[in-house]
């Protein structure tokens, strides 16, 4: 049995625990400390996704020490506990947008004698509004073809597409295949944006 050999070079027997981990982890970040750093903990506050990385040990003593809302008086401690039921996010009062409201405060389309119903009337109107649907890639690769907005529908498509085969096909340009590439191209987005019902 060699024992230089390539083969006998990569069989291990089970590797040694410690051994791995310094392998895999980065060392710990406590001062003067230069185990594997096998264990994250968060900086804190203002830190939010940042983390330091240390061994068993000393994670115990930094989570022991660690207080989130150090040098926060209880005033601020109770704002962010009061932020935190919303996550942090903005709210208003019911039946209030603050985006939709007016320059003084009122609702668009809000009347001064009926301001609730006019106000829910024409947010109904919005909302039966029927949304343009959102483009799959290869329906706007297909409307970028034939040389059409996104908003295209219906005789606009079927004209435009009518015009490019004029143009493009053999026979109107006296036999030239050089645009049968381009041709191809046109039917195949026409073909594209009939199927998914635009036409």
């Amino acid at each position: 049995m060699k024992l230089d050999s390539k083969i006998f070079d990569r069989i291990r027997i089970k590797p040694e625990q410690e051994r791995l981990e310094e392998d895999l982890h980065q060392e710990c970040q406590w001062d003067g400390c230069t185990r594997a750093g096998t264990h994250r903990a968060p900086r804190g506050r203002d830190h939010e996704g940042e983390y330091l990385n240390f061994c068993i040990d000393h994670v115990r003593e930094y989570n022991k020490s660690y207080n989130y809302f150090a040098g926060m008086d209880d005033d601020r401690v109770r704002q962010w506990q009061k932020a935190a039921t919303t996550g942090h996010r903005p709210t208003w009062k019911m039946g209030v947008n603050a985006k939709a409201a007016g320059v003084n405060g009122e609702a668009p389309g809000a009347k001064a004698n009926g301001g609730y119903r006019s106000y829910h009337s024409a947010w109904r109107r919005h909302a039966q509004a029927p949304r343009p649907p959102k483009l799959k890639p290869l329906e706007a690769k297909a409307f970028e073809t034939l040389g059409l907005g996104h908003a295209a529908r219906g005789n606009d498509i079927k004209t435009r597409y009518k015009e490019l085969v004029k143009r493009h096909h053999p026979d109107a340009n006296g036999g030239d295949r050089s645009s049968e590439d381009r041709l191809r191209q046109i039917i195949q987005a026409y073909t594209l944006l009939k199927k998914a019902g635009f036409c």
